[in-house]
């Protein structure tokens, strides 16, 4: 059994894998409709029950048609209607009634706690949808994203900027190190990222550099990505955040420090006019839709590594 938990817990011969099959399952699906199933059906008869502790539309419709698109089916649980470590059933008791009842489960919650302890009692599979840790589906679909628009990125500079110390910037440093690429943080002091994953850089010798210095992270890259600077259930002072955060905004002058053909990504939801002006994200540089229909791709690839 395997589970997708974290970036930096699989090979880069099984991450390259999981890339180049959703790159094949897209080409193979060309001229199908969107919730057509995909010829070979592979997931037909199973079904994946998906947790939201958090709001999600992104995540929420691409794991329901990835599964649909597999020819399976997916249930969708919310943690207030159901018993989830709630009343007198444990977390381990929710999972072990759910091992009886599907075949895999993904779930996107606020505490990286609970996915691993959800994950200790289940007896199939379990994908971290994301958590207050990682997000590795968004990073493994921005990976796909990035090959189809510029080739392998094996060799490649790609900056992030904002907070450098949230769960896209740490599962972005876990896939620098698997799959070969410069990574460049711009960043302020107090959202550095934190000295687990610094170690663990340092452990893997990911090429990995962390600056103040906006133009500096984005200094020869071929893509520029960033995130919401106050993201769901981030118990922090947020107009205290944003200010720390302002002169990190990616806007037209920053992405001039670039390379000429850089291109530019966002995880979504979006905050315009903070972290990114309308010119770049509406522009010609940006492929942040298409990052949003690879979350299909990339998690029907995720799930059948996760089954075979």
């Amino acid at each position: 059994m395997k589970n997708f938990i974290d970036i930096s817990d699989l090979s880069s011969k099984a991450l390259r894998s999981i890339i180049e099959e959703a790159k094949l399952r897209k080409i193979n699906r060309k001229n199908l409709n969107k919730s057509a199933p995909d010829e070979d059906k592979p997931f037909e008869g199973k079904s994946m029950a998906m947790i939201f502790e958090k709001p999600s539309t992104r995540t929420r419709m691409s794991f329901d048609i990835a599964v649909k698109q597999l020819g399976g089916s997916s249930i969708i649980l919310n943690p207030d209607v159901i018993h989830y470590g709630k009343g007198d059933e444990t977390l381990k008791d929710t999972a072990k009634v759910l091992t009886e009842y599907v075949d895999i489960v993904m779930l996107r919650t606020s505490s990286h706690k609970n996915l691993e302890e959800f994950g200790k009692h289940l007896d199939i599979p379990i994908i971290n949808g994301l958590s207050d840790k990682s997000h590795p589906c968004q990073i493994m679909s921005d990976i796909m994203t990035f090959e189809e628009t510029k080739g392998l990125i094996t060799g490649k500079v790609i900056s992030w900027l904002g907070d450098g110390n949230n769960n896209m910037s740490n599962s972005l440093i876990e896939a620098a190190g698997k799959f070969g690429f410069q990574l460049k943080i711009g960043c302020p002091t107090k959202y550095m990222p934190d000295k687990r994953i610094l170690n663990w850089a340092k452990k893997n010798k990911v090429n990995l550099l962390v600056t103040k210095k906006p133009e500096e992270a984005v200094k020869d890259s071929d893509c520029v990505m960033t995130d919401k600077w106050v993201s769901m259930n981030d118990k922090v002072n947020k107009k205290l955040k944003k200010k720390h955060l302002k002169n990190y905004q990616v806007n037209k002058k920053l992405m001039l420090k670039a390379k000429s053909d850089t291109i530019f990504m966002h995880c979504l939801p979006v905050g315009r006019g903070e972290e990114v002006t309308d010119e770049v994200i509406d522009g010609k540089q940006s492929v942040v839709w298409r990052q949003a229909l690879n979350r299909v791709h990339a998690q029907k690839s995720i799930i059948n590594w996760c089954l075979n």
